[in-house]
C-alpha cells in the first residue's frame, strides 16, 4: 500500500482537469472536516470510503471528476487550546492538519490535493471577505426578487422617499424624500441599516462569559455550551447579522429541486417556516400603544381570551403594573436566559407572570388579560400572540393552569358546542363551522378565514401577510480565530473596506481572551486600525461562514483576482454529489443555498442550487467494553458471574479487548488504582460486557484507523467501513469484523497466484460458466455503485471470488476485469494485480467493465422439488421447460422414487423456473 501511495503521491492521478470540455464533468464532494488534536477514528472515513469510491467509478466511467478535499480550519477548539497554553491557534491547526493528511493518505482515498482549501488561509478569506462587502453594500427588493446596490436605494430615497419601495426590512421606518435629503449623515447611515443584505443590530443572543463569545443555538444544550459545558446566557448585543429571511420563500420553492432525503428537506421547511394568516391590532387598556400580533387562524379571533408577551418585548416594562413588577422583572431575567430550543420543545413545563394589563380584542372590544410566558419568543413572529385556549393544545396547557377562561368557536360539523369546562384536550382541527363569531357566525373555517381578513382590512385594524419562522443569521462572534471583518468605523459609523485592501488579514494579539473591559480579542492587537487612524471591527466572523461557499472556492482555487472564473463555473456548475452529515441541516446547508442564491443574484454563480445530490452518511457507533467491579473493592469479575455480586460497570479501552476477552495485564498497567486489582475469571478468561454508544475518547471506545492499517492493510478498513451496512444507517463498529475482510483479501489475492504465492494467471479461453460468474458480477456492482449499495457490492466481490475458488478459474480474461472492477473499492490490491498482470499505467484509469446483456441470463436455474410441501431436493433444470417435460423429468429422477413410494401422483404444481410441488 506504501509503494502505491508514493507513486500516486509522485504522478498526481487524480487532479481534475481544467474544463475539460470533451468530457462530461462529475463534481462530487465530502464536507470537508474540522482538523481536532484527536484526529482521525473510525468513524470519521465512513463517507469518504463511499465518495472514494464513485469518485474512482466516474473516472473509469469517462468523468472528468472533482473531488477536492481541505480544511474547516478557523473555530472555537483550537481558540480555547490557545488559551489554555498560549500557543498561536495557526500552530495548533497547521499541527492538526498535517495529521489529519497522514491519515487520510494511508486510507488512499483519491483526492486531489492540488486544489486544497484552508478557511484559515488569507487567501482563502479574502473572498469571504468580498462576500461580506457586497452583502453589506446590497439590499434585497422584493419586487424584483433579488438583490440591488445601496446606490440604487438611495437615488430612491433622494426622488421618492420610502414611497414605492418593496424591500426586506428590519424596521418599518416610511419617510419622504424631503425627509431623506434632511437627514444628517448618521441618520443616513443608520435608516440604510434597516435595508442592507449584512448589517447592524441589537440583538438577543446566547453569551457564554467563560468562552468570551457569542454561540449559535446549536452550540448550546440546556442552558450551557456544548464545548466545554459553561453556562450560556441570552444577552442583547449589538451583533453583525445577514438577511437570509429575504430569501425565505427562495429556499423554500428551490428544495423541491432538489435530490435530497426527505427527512431534510422537510426539517428545512419546518425551519424556514412559512405560514400565511393576518396582522391584526389590539390595543392596550389605558395606553396609546397597540400591540401587534401575527395568527393563521384570524377566524378564531373571537376565541381570544387573553395575551401573550414574549419576556423580552418591549412593551413588558412599559405596561407592567406596580404591584406585578417584582414578579415580572424576576421571571423575565429567568425566562431571558433559557436556550430558545428549551423553550420551543419544552412543552409540559408551564410558567408564566400576569402583567395586570389588559389588550383590547379588535372584534369584541372585550378587555383580555396580557401576560408574559417562555413559550413566546421574541424572534418568531412579533412575540406577541392571541391566546385562543379552545383551540390551541399549548394555550389551553397554560389556560387550564392558571384559570383562564376558554371559549370555543369552532365546532366539527354535524356536532354541538359543548362546554370547554369538560375538555381533556383542545380542538385544533383545521375543518369546522364557526360558532361564537359574531360576523363569521355558521362560516366554515376556511371562508371564515378570509371574510376576517376582509373586514380587518377594511376596519383597517389588520391586514393578510404570509409569514416566515426563518430569521436573519447572526454572523458575528467575540472570539479571536476567525476571520476578520473588513469593517471600520469613523465616527461610530461602519463602513466597509474596498477590495484592493482584501485580505484584512489576522492580527497577533498577546492573549486569546477579551480586553478586561469584555471587548473582543481583537482589541489587544495594537494599531488594529485603518491607515487612516479609524478603528477596524474587533469580533470575527462564525464558523459557517468559510463553509458556506468553499464549494464554489474549489473549482478555481489558485485565482488572485477573483473568487473563481466564469469559466470555471460554467464547467463544474455545482456539485452532483455531496455527502455529510444530517446534523448541518439547518446550520450548514441553509447558509451555504443563502450564499449561492446571492452570488447567482449577482450573476457571479450560474447555478441557484449549491448541491444537486445529497447523502447524509450514518454514525458508526462504538461498540464499548465493559468491565465489572464489585462494589467497595478493587476486584472484577466477568461477564457471565457479575450476577453473583453487587457491581459497577467501569467503560475499559477497547485496545485491552479481543474477542470480548481482557488483557489482564495491560488492564493493571492502565491506571495505578488497577495495579494490584483481583479478577474473576470463567473458563480462565476474564469476559467484558459490552453496549452500543456514541464513539468517544470519554467511553473509551475510540479505534483508531492506523493501528487497523498497520494490522490489516487500508483496503481491508475500505472494505469493512462499506461492508458494515447501507451507507445512510448508523451501525455498530467491532474491530473483530475486520478479520472476515482481510481474510476475504486474501482469498481474492489468491486467485492470481498458486500455493507457493506466484503470480500464476492462464491466457486460456474461459468457459461460459466462468464468464457468466463475470458479467453477473460486473452487472450487480455497477448497479450497486451507481444506487449507492455499497454493502451489497462487498459482499457480491465475496459471492464472486468463492464461486471462482469452486471452479478453479485462474483465467486472464475473466480476473483482469475483476481487477478493475474491485478498483474503486480496494484500489491498492487492484493497482497491485494490475501491474501483476502486465499492465500498464493505473487501474483506476482504465476504462470500468461493461457486462454482455447474454452472459447475465442462466441458461438452467436450481429447481427446488417438494412433496406434499416439503422440499426434499433440488435438480438443475434448463430455463424454460414446458411443464410437461419438467413433469417427466422430476418424475423419473431417481430421488422422487423414494417419496412416491410406489404411488402415482396425484396432482404435480409447476411454477415455472421456480419451483415443482408433487402432491402424493
Amino acid at each position: 500500500e506504501k509503494k502505491w501511495q508514493e507513486i500516486w503521491e509522485r504522478e498526481k492521478p487524480w487532479r481534475a482537469a481544467d474544463c475539460d470540455t470533451g468530457r462530461p464533468k462529475f463534481y462530487i464532494l465530502d464536507m470537508f472536516p474540522y482538523p481536532s488534536g484527536a484526529g482521525l477514528h473510525v468513524g470519521h472515513p465512513l463517507g469518504y470510503c463511499a465518495t472514494d469510491i464513485i469518485a474512482r467509478y466516474k473516472r473509469m466511467r469517462g468523468f472528468n471528476v472533482l473531488h477536492p478535499m481541505g480544511f474547516d480550519s478557523f473555530g472555537l477548539p483550537a481558540e480555547q487550546y490557545a488559551i489554555e497554553t498560549g500557543q498561536h491557534p495557526a500552530i495548533t491547526t497547521e499541527k492538526n492538519i498535517i495529521r489529519y493528511r497522514e491519515q487520510l493518505d494511508r486510507i488512499g482515498f483519491s483526492f486531489d490535493w492540488a486544489r486544497e482549501v484552508r478557511t484559515c488561509d488569507p487567501s482563502y478569506y479574502k473572498w469571504t471577505q468580498w462576500t461580506f462587502v457586497q452583502l453589506f453594500n446590497h439590499w434585497y427588493n422584493k419586487g424584483t426578487q433579488k438583490p440591488e446596490t445601496i446606490e440604487v436605494l438611495i437615488s430612491h430615497f433622494e426622488k421618492s422617499g420610502t414611497d414605492g419601495i418593496e424591500a426586506a426590512r428590519t424596521h418599518d421606518d416610511d419617510f419622504t424624500a424631503d425627509q431623506w435629503n434632511s437627514f444628517s449623515e448618521e441618520v443616513r447611515h443608520e435608516k440604510l441599516m434597516y435595508y442592507r443584505m449584512a448589517y447592524l443590530a441589537d440583538e438577543m443572543v446566547n453569551w457564554c462569559p467563560a468562552l468570551g463569545t457569542v454561540l449559535a443555538n446549536d452550540e448550546v444544550s440546556e442552558g450551557f455550551s456544548v464545548r466545554g459545558g459553561h453556562p450560556v446566557e441570552r444577552k442583547l448585543m449589538k451583533q453583525w447579522l445577514l438577511r437570509i429571511s429575504a430569501y425565505s420563500q427562495r429556499l423554500l420553492d428551490g428544495l423541491d429541486k432538489l435530490d435530497w432525503p426527505d427527512s431534510i428537506k422537510e426539517i428545512q421547511r419546518n425551519w424556514i417556516g412559512r405560514s400565511e394568516g393576518a396582522m391584526a391590532t389590539f390595543g392596550i387598556q389605558g395606553y396609546g400603544d397597540v400591540i401587534e400580533i401575527f395568527t393563521t387562524r384570524p377566524d378564531t379571533m373571537y376565541g381570544a381570551t387573553f395575551m401573550v408577551l414574549a419576556p423580552e418585548h418591549e412593551l413588558v416594562t412599559k405596561i407592567t403594573t406596580d404591584t406585578q413588577r417584582k414578579e415580572v422583572d424576576k421571571y423575565t431575567v429567568w425566562a431571558k436566559n433559557r436556550p430558545e430550543r428549551e423553550r420551543m420543545t419544552d412543552v409540559n413545563r408551564i410558567t408564566g407572570v400576569f402583567t395586570g394589563a389588559y389588550g383590547i380584542n379588535p372584534l369584541t372590544n372585550n378587555a383580555v388579560p396580557i401576560w408574559i410566558a417562555d413559550y413566546v419568543l421574541m424572534g418568531y413572529g412579533t412575540g406577541a400572540i392571541m391566546a385562543v385556549p379552545a383551540h390551541d393544545s399549548r394555550d389551553f396547557k397554560f389556560a387550564r393552569h392558571f384559570n383562564l377562561p376558554i371559549i370555543q368557536v369552532v365546532v366539527n360539523a354535524g356536532d354541538s358546542e359543548t362546554d370547554p369546562a369538560t375538555w381533556d384536550e383542545s380542538y385544533d382541527a383545521k375543518e369546522g363551522i364557526m360558532v361564537n363569531s359574531g360576523i363569521i357566525n355558521g362560516m366554515e373555517v376556511k371562508p371564515a378565514i378570509s371574510a376576517i381578513i376582509r373586514f380587518l382590512e377594511e376596519k383597517e385594524i389588520g391586514y393578510g401577510k404570509i409569514n416566515f419562522r426563518l430569521r436573519d443569521a447572526i454572523f458575528s462572534r467575540q472570539r479571536y480565530w476567525g476571520e476578520p471583518f473588513p469593517v471600520y468605523y469613523k465616527n461610530g459609523l461602519a463602513y466597509v473596506m474596498e477590495e484592493k485592501d482584501l485580505p484584512l488579514e489576522l492580527p497577533e494579539v498577546d492573549k486569546y481572551l477579551p480586553t478586561e473591559s469584555g471587548e473582543p480579542p481583537l482589541a489587544r492587537a495594537k494599531n488594529w486600525k485603518t491607515p487612516e487612524g479609524y478603528p477596524i471591527e474587533c469580533s470575527t466572523m462564525p464558523g459557517f461562514a468559510g463553509s458556506s461557499a468553499y464549494y464554489l472556492r474549489y473549482m478555481d482555487p489558485r485565482n488572485d483576482n477573483e473568487y473563481f472564473s466564469k469559466e470555471a463555473n460554467q464547467y463544474w456548475r455545482n456539485v452532483d454529489l455531496y455527502i455529510g452529515g444530517a446534523e448541518h441541516a439547518t446550520g450548514h446547508l441553509i447558509y451555504a443555498r443563502f450564499w449561492n442564491k446571492f452570488l447567482f443574484d449577482l450573476g457571479y454563480a450560474c447555478e441557484q442550487e449549491p448541491f444537486k445530490k445529497l447523502i447524509n452518511q450514518g454514525m458508526i457507533q462504538g461498540r464499548s467494553s465493559l468491565v465489572y467491579r464489585v462494589n467497595g473493592t478493587n476486584k472484577f469479575v466477568s461477564a457471565g458471574l457479575r450476577n453473583q455480586f453487587e457491581t459497577t460497570p467501569i467503560h475499559v479501552d477497547v485496545s485491552m479487548v479481543t474477542f470480548d476477552v481482557l488483557d489482564v495485564e495491560a488492564f493493571k498497567q492502565w491506571r495505578a488504582e488497577y495495579a494490584n486489582a483481583e479478577f474473576v475469571l470463567e473458563d480462565g478468561k476474564f469476559v467484558c460486557g459490552f453496549e452500543v454508544e456514541k464513539m468517544s475518547k470519554s467511553l473509551h471506545n475510540v479505534v483508531n484507523p492506523d493501528e487497523l492499517i498497520e494490522k490489516y492493510g487500508a483496503d481491508a478498513l475500505r472494505l469493512y467501513e462499506m461492508f458494515l451496512g447501507p451507507i445512510e444507517m448508523h451501525k455498530p463498529w467491532d474491530t473483530n469484523g475486520i478479520e472476515g475482510v482481510s481474510r476475504f483479501i486474501k482469498k481474492f489475492w489468491r486467485l492470481f497466484h498458486n500455493a507457493e504465492n506466484e503470480f500464476s494467471v492462464s491466457d486460456e479461453a474461459p468457459t461460459n460458466e466462468e464468464l457468466k460468474v463475470l458479467h453477473k458480477t460486473i452487472k450487480k456492482i455497477s448497479e450497486d455503485i451507481e444506487r449507492f449499495s455499497f454493502n451489497t457490492s462487498v459482499s457480491e466481490f465475496m459471492i464472486c471470488t468463492n464461486r471462482l475458488q469452486e471452479i478453479k478459474c485462474n483465467k486472464r480474461a475473466v480476473l483482469q476485469p475483476l481487477v478493475l472492477l474491485i478498483s474503486p473499492f480496494a484500489p491498492h490490491l487492484a493497482e497491485e494485480l494490475w501491474q501483476q498482470l502486465g499492465n500498464s499505467g493505473s487501474a483506476g484509469q482504465a476504462e470500468f467493465p461493461k457486462w454482455d446483456s447474454k452472459l447475465v441470463v442462466d441458461d438452467t436455474f436450481t429447481c427446488p422439488v417438494s412433496f406434499n410441501g416439503k422440499m426434499r431436493f433440488t435438480m438443475e433444470l434448463a430455463v424454460g421447460l414446458p411443464n410437461a417435460e419438467v413433469e417427466k423429468i422430476i418424475l423419473e429422477a431417481p430421488e422422487s422414487q423414494k417419496w412416491l413410494d410406489g404411488k402415482a401422483p396425484r396432482k404435480i404444481i409447476v411454477v415455472p423456473n421456480k419451483i415443482v410441488n408433487v402432491v402424493v
